[in-house]
């Protein structure tokens, strides 16, 4: 868990950047009432907050758009703590991802407030008003997912460095790829899923953008370049996909696990009138974790093979 936190801080000094006092704002109040409501659950029954909950609230207030009210903001880590993961008995009993569980929940219920919380970031050459790094440009802002379904062109170079609108942590796309490889070099995530969850979801733009399908309320297909870079799918695909609670743990079912998440991410991106899909695939991936194992027994057979024949070895050398 603390690979995770160590991995996230140079995405945290990123948004702090890219919108100043904001971006402090959120991640405080999100740490202090997550925090606060693990205490109110675990307290009564003697236990201690776990280090979990300071990957939740991470990655939580970096799915946050920057000017989102902070009290959505508090409700929102609120219902993942308490309704995500408290109430089924805690860390490692959760089914799914609190951190996505609580976005969901603001998302769907205060759709005004999440989707109407973009800004313009500061970008390189801009003056900053403040030694607080409060962009000039606060005025709300489409996201570049927003500019694609209106067919407008979108830079690659903004794109790829995040020096672009979208929620606290998504555009920091560099810092996420060299995360990406820290925590799968370290083990610490599973590379199966994330290539996965990249893979599939690359796959169904490309598909989509050869048969020139647009998606709902746009004129042009999305391209798949600058669909990959947009939204939030590179974040979801390396921090919360891999989210081992609430993830397979047999190999082959990871593989369709990572498939399903990108699939149904790049589906409701183009077939629906939200603007991104990716919480809501890893809401199907982790309600289908469960049945994905069951699903793939061999690696659960070979591997009490592999025990029996441990024990079958230990006990030889004993009776001899």
């Amino acid at each position: 868990m603390r690979r995770v936190v160590y991995s996230l801080i140079p995405i945290f000094t990123f948004s702090f950047l890219l919108y100043g006092w904001r971006s402090l704002a959120i991640c405080a109040t999100v740490f202090l009432f997550g925090i606060a409501t693990e205490y109110a659950f675990v307290k009564p029954r003697g236990k201690k907050v776990s280090e979990a909950i300071l990957v939740t609230c991470a990655l939580y207030a970096l799915s946050m758009p920057p000017a989102v009210p902070l009290w959505i903001s508090a409700i929102g880590i609120v219902f993942g703590v308490g309704f995500g993961k408290c109430i089924f008995g805690g860390f490692g009993r959760n089914i799914f991802n609190p951190a996505i569980a609580g976005r969901l929940f603001v998302y769907v219920a205060f759709p005004q407030g999440m989707q109407r919380s973009f800004l313009s970031p500061w970008k390189p050459g801009m003056p900053w008003v403040s030694w607080l790094r409060v962009p000039v440009d606060s005025a709300t802002a489409a996201t570049p997912l927003m500019n694609m379904r209106e067919s407008e062109a979108l830079e690659i170079f903004d794109l790829v460095t995040g020096f672009r609108m979208g929620s606290l942590g998504e555009s920091a796309i560099i810092l996420i790829v060299l995360a990406g490889f820290y925590l799968i070099f370290t083990r610490t995530a599973n590379w199966k899923i994330t290539l996965s969850t990249i893979s599939s979801f690359s796959a169904v733009i490309v598909i989509l953008w050869f048969a020139s399908v647009s998606p709902v309320g746009g004129s042009t297909p999305f391209p798949p370049v600058e669909s990959l870079l947009s939204g939030s799918i590179l974040f979801v695909a390396v921090f919360m996909a891999t989210d081992p609670v609430t993830s397979p743990k047999k190999p082959g079912a990871q593989w369709v696990y990572g498939i399903l998440i990108g699939g149904v991410s790049a589906i409701i991106r183009i077939f629906s009138l939200f603007p991104e899909g990716v919480s809501f695939g890893i809401l199907i991936g982790n309600t289908f974790a469960s049945l994905l194992d069951e699903w793939f027994p061999a690696a659960r057979v070979k591997a009490n093979k592999a025990v029996s024949r441990t024990e079958k070895a230990e006990k030889a050398g004993i009776s001899a």
